[in-house]
């Protein structure tokens, strides 16, 4: 029974020194310091919130209607594959961290940006899950502080469904 719940959403910045820092492997390529964070408090354990993120059957709720494949294995692929605003589209990352129970991270580039498929136009999600089942999302490399408001958006939704969902599950 839910007895108490706060949820807490924040978007705030970070500036890296100079504007930019570097990420993923040594040069990978170079990012901007903007971040958008999401953060919720959810009433049920973290392993029934971690099975919510990594789900099969639960991705496609939270992710708009797309369906995600993966193996969640560091190095593997991760596509999300749907229609938005009438247009089909296939996003795509790799993983880059799994700490299961605690951490998910992978990178996430779409074309409906309208950006090329470059190193420096993907951004890198980072979920990380507390024992006092805190969820954070965190988005890097927004090119504005506007684009990161508007991915503050879309996250703070997504993380409403993820506490929907776990704590509606038995």
């Amino acid at each position: 029974m839910l007895t108490s719940c706060t949820i807490r959403l924040t978007l705030f910045y970070k500036r890296m020194a100079e504007g930019n820092r570097t990420v993923g492997a040594e040069g990978s390529f170079t990012m901007t310091g903007i971040v958008a964070v999401a953060e919720i408090d959810i009433d049920a354990p973290t392993a029934r919130v971690w099975n919510v993120l990594t789900s099969p059957e639960q991705l496609k709720q939270l992710w708009f209607g797309a369906k995600v494949d993966t193996d969640w294995k560091v190095g593997s692929p991760i596509t999300w594959t749907g229609e938005w605003e009438g247009k089909s589209y296939q996003d795509k990352g790799e993983i880059l961290a799994v700490e299961p129970g605690r951490l998910l991270k992978f990178t996430h580039f779409s074309p409906l940006t309208g950006q090329p498929d470059v190193p420096e136009n993907y951004h890198t999600l980072t979920y990380t899950l507390t024992a006092n089942t805190h969820l954070k999302l965190e988005q890097d490399n927004n090119g504005s502080e506007d684009e990161a408001k508007h991915s503050q958006g879309m996250w703070e939704q997504l993380l409403a469904k993820v506490k929907q969902s776990a704590e509606s599950s038995e």
